[in-house]
């Protein structure tokens, strides 16, 4: 059953929505520019190859590894892409993860003297870090966090594997207070699905302009709309079953909490539901 669809735009945060904007050979310039933006890269990316997506460990019983997008540049360094919609415990250990594949490839028969090429790994999360280490910034606009190796002096110890993690709910600019092109991008990351015409600062952009007119729902064919449709679908029941999950624990925490006698106004504080919502659990 199709649902039906009243936005302009589809969300370039499904996985429908972004491998069509970014993970096709066709529209390949919004990736480059993309990550032209985003990466610390003194010669900038001209071209690009979308390598199989599909990663088979070493060993016959190892996992299969599925990546958003897996792609090379005209220097042969690495690039993999990850859009990750909901919160992952161990989502940083699966980036580490899906880096030694690229590592591996480079692997040679014989003579080889294990120079390696560049691994990058960008990581776009609609969630932020709970982590320890992070916890100080949780509530603060620094959306863009990059990793490296580095020694006990804090000084790049290895410079060909990086981490690139953006933490999309940081993002808060409006449209008059874009400063650059990377801001442009995580704008229209953002905002594409709520908006009904192009924003004025973003037409004076042709690349980003064109990327609006790739996202029109009315310009896909039948198909790619039913496609868009089941994808959309997924993602919303799963959003449900969360949020009911969650919603079910709080109570369960909030009864037990009343069941112990603790007094009411820090329940209430505590899990954010009312007196009334705490006093039915009775």
């Amino acid at each position: 059953m199709c649902m039906m669809i009243k936005n302009k735009y589809i969300d370039p945060l499904t996985d429908f929505g972004f491998k069509r904007i970014f993970g096709t050979y066709e529209n390949r310039k919004f990736l480059i520019s993309f990550l032209n933006d985003l990466l610390d890269i003194e010669d900038k990316i001209v071209s690009i190859e979308y390598k199989n997506l599909e990663k088979l460990g070493c060993l016959s019983s190892d996992r299969k590894t599925i990546y958003d997008i897996y792609c090379t540049d005209e220097k042969n360094n690495n690039f993999i892409v990850e859009l990750q919609r909901a919160k992952q415990k161990y989502f940083k250990d699966r980036s580490i993860y899906y880096t030694t594949f690229p590592i591996q490839e480079q692997s040679k028969h014989g003579d080889w003297d294990y120079k390696l090429k560049q691994v990058y790994f960008v990581g776009i999360l609609d969630f932020t870090f709970k982590d320890a280490r992070l916890k100080q910034n949780q509530n603060d606009t620094k959306y863009l966090t990059k990793v490296e190796l580095k020694d006990d002096n804090n000084e790049v110890f290895y410079d060909k594997l990086s981490y690139y993690f953006l933490e999309i709910p940081k993002f808060k600019k409006q449209d008059k207070d874009l400063s650059n092109h990377l801001e442009m991008w995580l704008y229209y990351l953002t905002h594409l699905e709520q908006l009904a015409e192009i924003p004025k600062v973003l037409k004076t952009d042709d690349l980003i302009r064109e990327a609006f007119d790739l996202a029109e729902f009315l310009a896909m064919s039948k198909d790619e709309q039913f496609v868009y449709q089941m994808d959309l679908k997924t993602r919303l029941d799963n959003k449900n079953a969360i949020d009911y999950a969650e919603e079910m624990g709080i109570k369960k925490v909030a009864k037990n909490l009343l069941q112990q006698g603790i007094d009411i106004n820090v329940i209430i504080k505590s899990t954010g539901l009312t007196a009334e919502e705490i006093q039915s659990l009775l």
